[in-house]
């Protein structure tokens, strides 16, 4: 039996819908997990951290999509529905970390973030140093992963085009470089336990390795 079209559309909302409902679910259970994995009396803190933790197993996720559909021969289009949906968890995780993580350190003085108060009134105001730099790096990347949450959609893919639509949407990579920095940093400027390094290290390699693993296919001309 021919399935038609309003049956079709009936069956990739049905299957979205089931996707996000896991995607929700997994990001409850890393936000979760964060939460108990963190001691501490400060419940700013533990949801900086979650966010942040959740955030980037879910954009390193993302990342790996795509180079498993090519290392298992399978086609690799320019946007897929399950590699969106991760993406916008992510994304909205990531922005909501962003929030949250402002209001650790200083307590409503964020402006503090990016100026070092012993500099205003100087020629350069901003923070050089590795809190500052760590700052700046997650401010870059949130506002990237804002750009990207814009971007999942069809109406935006249909819009700007495939070709404009996948050059804005390749900036998911310029997202972990800044959140790569600004992690690895934010790891030294806090002196964070060893197993949260790990946990942060870890992520970070497995995004490297399928990125590489799934170039070097593409290169060698073997790729759907």
């Amino acid at each position: 039996m021919i399935e038609t079209e309003p049956r079709r559309r009936l069956s990739s909302r049905a299957r979205r819908v089931r996707e996000h409902c896991v995607l929700a679910l997994v990001s409850a259970a890393l936000l979760a997990a964060m939460l108990l994995a963190v001691r501490s009396n400060d419940l700013r803190f533990r949801l900086s951290m979650a966010t942040a933790y959740a955030s980037l197993a879910l954009l390193v996720t993302s990342l790996v999509v795509g180079p498993l559909n090519v290392l298992r021969g399978r086609p690799n289009p320019v946007s897929t529905n399950l590699r969106r949906d991760v993406g916008i968890w992510a994304g909205a995780i990531g922005v909501a970390h962003v929030v949250i993580g402002l209001q650790v350190h200083l307590r409503g003085r964020m402006i503090e973030y990016f100026i070092d108060p012993k500099r205003v009134g100087s020629a350069l105001p901003l923070r050089v140093d590795r809190f500052g730099v760590a700052n700046d790096t997650g401010l870059f990347a949130g506002l990237v992963l804002v750009l990207l949450l814009g971007l999942s959609n069809d109406i935006s893919l249909r819009t700007l085009g495939t070709t404009r639509w996948k050059a804005l949407q390749r900036w998911n990579y310029g997202a972990m470089a800044f959140t790569v920095i600004h992690g690895a940093v934010y790891e030294l400027v806090e002196k964070r336990a060893p197993y949260f390094v790990a946990v942060f290290g870890i992520q970070v390699l497995v995004a490297l390795a399928f990125q590489l693993a799934g170039y070097r296919v593409v290169r060698s001309g073997r790729a759907p």
